[in-house]
């Protein structure tokens, strides 16, 4: 029997000769302005000098590298189809997720023992982790239930003014305040999705952004409700059992109490602890939910949202669910923001934060618990890695994001099978 080889002299070629050309074409017009045209000094006078030659070699160039692309992509893609046509029938579940998921948080707990000494660490350490609670309160609504949310920001903004002016007006504790900024961004959560979780797709995104941008802009606006552009300060941090960690004074500190010199990175390494609880709290949560009817419908309702009405389903109460509970875990996390903070304002809230939580969701794989570690740790790292090429930041960042899309279009760790199955697969 004759194996089939793929012809890339014929039609293909063609097509990847018409590409590659459009590509210089571009280049070419892109090019003018930036390549060709140059300003120089002549006489105390600018005149426009040009470089043609530089312009055509740029858009041949462009032309080369477009092609070898193009084949490099295809080779690729062709090995990949050989090897899962040759590869035996595995199971569909991944026993080393589990373990992964066990070497993370063995590492988490014992990183602040690891490095005590050095502050900036554990720091980016509980930033990590912030990303995480909230990749795994957005994973709610995006991974699990299929809505595109692009203004989750906002109830990470209502946690963090719930707890900054109920600390700072009325002297309430951290503790106190969790439930209740979770409960009202939950609230806003509904209020947001009733009216508006009818809508689908491309609408829905951009409905959820607008949300976004009112709060931001009611919070700037309204100075007297929450100090406008200059945001709350003196926001109260969290105590270990009513023991502040601060130098030995009238009263008992955490210091005092357990006989130890005092030394700010106790308060540091708490915070980092107290940020590690509520993260894992939220994934034990979301696991036992994702085992639940409403679970099973979110992901139900991701999969086929015109078989679930037909079904007699409630689609929308259902999306209703995910929105408020993964509203109220971005709840959570601003609370602990603002207390680890110290000082929140509309700045800390901005689009960029939530399209940095979406991407941590899509870059971990839409679904996946773990994926979402993996993201937050990739996307909080690569910016600090890059601070000593801080011109070339971002344009790091962006190809980063773009190699990895390429290489996992469908995240890192894809996970889009479902939780619970009818019948368990036969053993070999």
């Amino acid at each position: 029997m004759t194996a089939f080889i793929p012809d890339h002299s014929g039609p293909g070629m063609t097509a990847r000769l018409k590409d590659a050309t459009g590509v210089a074409v571009v280049s070419l017009f892109l090019g003018i302005p930036m390549i060709a045209l140059h300003t120089v000094d002549v006489g105390g006078v600018l005149a426009v000098a040009t470089r043609w030659p530089w312009l055509i070699a740029f858009a041949v160039t462009m032309f080369t590298g477009r092609l070898v692309l193009q084949f490099a992509l295809d080779h690729l893609k062709i090995n990949k189809a050989r090897r899962e046509r040759a590869r035996p029938a595995v199971r569909a579940t991944r026993p080393w997720l589990k373990w992964t998921g066990y070497a993370v948080l063995g590492f988490s707990i014992v990183l602040p023992i690891m490095c005590s000494g050095n502050r900036y660490v554990v720091d980016t350490a509980t930033t990590v982790m912030i990303y995480v609670m909230l990749g795994w309160g957005l994973n709610v609504v995006v991974g699990l239930a299929g809505l595109l949310d692009l203004g989750y920001v906002a109830f990470y903004a209502v946690g963090a003014y719930t707890y900054g002016l109920l600390s700072t007006h009325f002297g309430w504790g951290f503790w106190e305040t969790l439930p209740v900024a979770g409960a009202l961004a939950a609230g806003f959560g509904i209020l947001l999705g009733w009216p508006t979780l009818r809508l689908r797709g491309d609408y829905l995104a951009i409905v959820t952004l607008g949300f976004g941008e009112i709060v931001r802009l009611i919070l700037v606006n309204w100075t007297d409700f929450s100090g406008g552009p200059n945001g709350i300060g003196s926001i109260p941090r969290p105590t270990f059992f009513g023991l502040p960690f601060a130098p030995a004074g009238d009263g008992p500190t955490f210091a005092s109490f357990f006989g130890i010199e005092y030394a700010p990175e106790h308060r540091v390494i708490f915070l980092y602890y107290v940020i590690l609880v509520l993260a894992l709290l939220t994934n034990l949560f979301i696991a036992r939910l994702r085992k639940l009817p409403v679970g099973i419908a979110w992901e139900a309702v991701r999969e086929d949202e015109v078989a679930c009405k037909a079904l007699g389903m409630n689609v929308t109460n259902i999306k209703l669910s995910a929105f408020a509970i993964g509203a109220m875990l971005g709840g959570f996390a601003g609370v602990f923001f603002a207390a680890r903070q110290g000082f929140i304002s509309p700045e800390s809230f901005v689009f960029s934060e939530s399209a940095t939580i979406l991407a941590i969701v899509v870059l971990g794989g839409m679904g996946s618990q773990l994926g979402v570690v993996v993201a937050a740790i990739l996307l909080v790292l690569l910016p600090e890695l890059g601070r000593d090429f801080s011109e070339y930041r971002m344009l790091m960042f962006g190809a980063a994001m773009i190699l990895i899309m390429v290489w996992r279009p469908g995240g890192l760790i894809a996970s889009r099978a479902p939780t619970v199955r009818l019948h368990k697969e036969a053993q070999p």
